[in-house]
């Protein structure tokens, strides 16, 4: 069985789907609290998962760089909690971390042997998850994602839902080009971790969406992969200022997955395209 935090997220949508043969147990805020160690602990207490995925965290970036007690307490402490419920009842973590953990420059694809260097307070934060993990359990994959997608209409308030939702109102939309990362659609995510998991190859990968690219070249892409006649003018970071700095490149490459030969991730336009036909739907 396995044991699922923050099911109701934008990733957590697709685990019931794709797990379906593992009995997934699907908890969000209030019945797990993850910063609360007693509900965290009682709730392991009743299901005894072999496996947990810890999905359950603060994403927001801008609210984590104006309140950085509830971002390390949420996205550190919170994994702390966890990761010590499965010491104590012999479960495998699975932790999704994030590809703000690095700051780097135009042209930098990270790998795993990359040493962290923080864009943000949520990088940072997430990192302390990954170190809680790293240094309270030796069954553990940790998993860093990039630019999410996913989860259609009812879940996607990010980029690629603003963009879908603005084209339809718009002859000119705008995106940023001067900062670059890598695609992640949730739905090749949490495949992608049930295939590797099988594996029983324990510890830290890179699981994204293959290409370096900016929102500029998303948005062109979705404009002709939903055939619409809007024209996207690529603009500066600064049009579009933001409490939390982002890194001029945060993309990474799956390169511990290509060495061992199990890379399950297409690349980003191939999930794209396959996100917006299941928003169509």
């Amino acid at each position: 069985m396995i044991l699922v935090t923050g099911a109701n997220g934008m990733v957590g949508s697709y685990v019931k789907e794709i797990f379906n043969d593992q009995i997934p147990v699907l908890t969000d805020i209030p019945e797990m609290d993850v910063t609360d160690p007693e509900r965290v602990f009682s709730l392991f207490a009743r299901h005894r998962p072999a496996m947990v995925l810890h999905l359950a965290a603060e994403t927001n970036v801008d609210r984590c760089e104006k309140d950085h007690d509830h971002a390390f307490k949420t996205n550190a402490l919170g994994t702390h909690n966890v990761a010590l419920a499965c010491q104590k009842y012999d479960a495998v973590m699975i932790y999704i971390s994030t590809d703000m953990v690095f700051n780097g420059r135009k042209g930098k694809v990270h790998t795993e042997y990359d040493d962290p260097t923080f864009a943000n307070v949520y990088g940072k934060s997430k990192y302390e998850g990954e170190r809680a993990v790293k240094e309270l359990l030796n069954r553990y994959y940790i998993f860093r994602a990039g630019w999410m997608i996913g989860g259609g209409p009812e879940k996607d308030k990010k980029f690629v839902g603003k963009i879908i939702e603005i084209s339809k109102l718009r002859s000119e939309i705008q995106a940023v080009n001067d900062k670059y990362g890598s695609l992640t659609y949730a739905r090749h995510l949490v495949a992608g971790i049930k295939k590797i998991v099988k594996t029983g190859y324990y510890g830290l990968y890179h699981l994204v969406n293959t290409g370096e690219i900016s929102r500029y070249d998303i948005a062109i892409e979705m404009m002709r992969i939903l055939k619409r006649k809007v024209t996207v003018v690529p603009v500066s970071s600064d049009k579009f200022p933001l409490p939390a700095p982002r890194a001029e490149s945060g993309a990474m490459r799956n390169m511990k997955l290509d060495f061992l030969g199990i890379n399950p991730m297409p690349g980003w336009k191939e999930a794209l395209e396959e996100y917006l036909g299941e928003w169509e739907k």
